[in-house]
């Protein structure tokens, strides 16, 4: 019997204990059962920017060199490579790949991608990002493996394995999509049809230690204890959604995979290997997600588009600063898409009737000084995570 999904028990990075675990999930799951000799398979990898291992913040090398051995094995070409935010260059690449660790895959026979070329997409059954410029190695792949992370997020609650695949959109071009698609459920959607496009043949998440708090980048480390393995990246979201205490309305890219029957209403009927109970963090410090909640009670009019405006100013948070950690390097004005910040006497300085609320000042910030706010009514409501 194969499993919908699997979660193995690891409960440290030392090689050996990686790979036991990554061998039971994806046996769990027929999961190599597509990879061929001489079969060329990219890896996309949740690099997110130039951070060392030990933060959360990106994948694991010993995940990353795991996965390489096994693939190798079977006579597969391997590649690995991310389109993280910043000039998509093999000079930043380079640092990135130097600092994440990927190095000791090279090692392993597998290559870190040096193709920066762009293919422009034309995707017609998207349901938002119908033309997009896409990295050009992930398309000259035979198969792709989805290798990601889990950590909280800014604007969609968590990052996992759908939203992965805003790195198959080169770094410095990213900006664009968060200003034309500032609302969480549009953006929502535009991930799911960058995932939905690539088609990954195997989704793996390194939730050996995940990211609560200020994620994706400069939140606190904190052990999950499993590697999860699914055929299908909703379905692994779903679940791992679960094991930090957020449910399906929590994250937007679950939302839309459902309403667009890519994820099942009910999923007790998921065949699922090892008991997701064992990893479960009930404390998991989680960040709210924009809501998607539209109060259209007085219909589609006037009326309706007020009580609508009044009610997404209430319930949607914002990035705030918090001045004692502030470096004021001008990082947050830099990478603003809609140059809602500007700096002032050393410090970044908000507009909030200007901010898109895509969370990429508070994701870039090297010191963690931009967090996740909450109106005071939302506080009062207990709706603060």
């Amino acid at each position: 019997m194969y499993y919908d999904i699997a979660l193995a028990a690891c409960d440290t990075y030392e090689d050996s204990r990686v790979e036991a675990a990554l061998r039971k999930a994806l046996d769990a799951i027929d999961g190599l059962a597509f990879v061929k000799p001489g079969m060329r398979i990219a890896v996309k990898v949740n690099l997110v920017t130039a951070m060392k291992p030990d933060t959360a913040a990106t994948v694991h090398p010993a995940v990353v060199c795991a996965l390489v051995k096994i693939l190798r094995e079977q006579g597969a070409e391997v590649v690995i490579g991310d389109g993280p935010g910043g000039i998509y260059s093999s000079a930043y690449l380079r640092v990135v790949y130097d600092v994440c660790g990927m190095r000791q895959a090279e090692k392993l026979g597998a290559e870190l991608n040096d193709d920066f070329s762009i293919e422009q997409v034309d995707y017609p059954d998207a349901v938002k990002a119908k033309q997009f410029p896409y990295t050009a190695y992930l398309g000259k792949a035979d198969a792709i493996i989805d290798l990601c992370k889990l950590k909280t997020h800014g604007m969609m609650g968590m990052t996992c394995a759908i939203k992965n695949f805003f790195g198959s959109i080169p770094g410095a071009l990213k900006p664009e999509f968060h200003y034309k698609f500032p609302q969480a459920e549009d953006f929502a959607n535009v991930l799911v049809d960058l995932y939905e496009y690539s088609a990954p043949r195997l989704c793996i998440c390194d939730a050996v230690v995940g990211m609560e708090g200020n994620g994706p980048t400069q939140g606190t480390p904190r052990k999950i204890g499993c590697l999860i393995a699914s055929k299908n990246g909703h379905l692994l979201d779903a679940v791992a959604a679960g094991l930090i205490g957020l449910k399906r309305e929590d994250v937007p890219t679950l939302r839309a995979a459902a309403s667009r029957g890519l994820l099942p209403d009910d999923l007790s009927a998921l065949s699922v290997y090892g008991d997701p109970k064992q990893f479960t963090v009930p404390d998991f410090k989680t960040v709210p997600a924009q809501s998607s909640v539209f109060f259209h009670v007085l219909g589609e009019g006037l009326p309706g588009k007020i009580v609508d405006f009044f009610a997404s100013r209430i319930i949607t948070p914002f990035p705030k600063l918090e001045p004692s950690s502030c470096i004021g390097c001008g990082k947050c004005a830099q990478t603003c898409p809609a140059k809602a910040i500007t700096m002032k006497n050393g410090k970044p300085q908000i507009n909030l009737r200007t901010c898109i609320h895509c969370f990429c000042c508070q994701e870039f910030c090297p010191k963690g000084a931009m967090k996740v706010g909450r109106t005071r009514i939302m506080k009062l409501i207990g709706k603060d995570h």
